[in-house]
């Protein structure tokens, strides 16, 4: 009996250093992670309109999730921006800005909760929560997955043809 409560005691001490080692080695990876991304919403907030362009890698894949028209998955940033995020920017009066509600982070994996709002090209107020699943290589997102209320954002591109803001 003696035998074995050591070796239940060794098996759960080596799981616990050996569980602790893998986290303790990410820890410098995930906060850069996440003081990166930190610092691009901080830009975004402030006014800056290249966060995707600073953010994002040239071969990104990025994931919206759901079921609307406006879900599904863009291959590339060009193709990102091209039909997603330009649609949609033309269509508003003000850019969407940002607020950040909290970042977590592990490893190359870095997970963001906002909250955005905007002025449609109507003066109706645009406002949405997101939550974007970023996962980073060498500080440039790889891949995004984004879960949002598509409701008021497929209202915005329904509800207002491209041009309406005099573009």
């Amino acid at each position: 009996m003696k035998l074995l409560r050591r070796l239940f005691t060794t098996l759960v001490f080596t799981t616990l250093i050996g569980g602790m080692l893998p986290a303790v080695a990410s820890e410098p990876a995930a906060e850069r992670n996440r003081q990166f991304i930190a610092q691009a919403f901080e830009h975004w907030a402030l006014g800056g309109r290249t966060f995707f362009q600073d953010v994002l890698a040239p071969d990104v894949v990025w994931t919206i999730k759901g079921t609307s028209p406006s879900a599904g998955t863009y291959r590339g940033r060009d193709d990102f921006l091209q039909r997603a995020v330009t649609p949609f920017a033309k269509r508003l009066a003000s850019p969407v800005r940002p607020t950040v509600k909290d970042i977590w982070a592990e490893g190359d994996d870095v997970i963001v909760h906002w909250d955005g709002v905007a002025t449609a090209a109507d003066g109706a107020p645009y406002r949405n929560s997101y939550v974007w699943i970023i996962r980073l290589h060498n500080l440039r997102a790889t891949e995004v997955i984004a879960f949002l209320d598509l409701v008021p954002y497929d209202d915005v591109i329904r509800r207002i043809p491209l041009g309406a803001n005099g573009e």
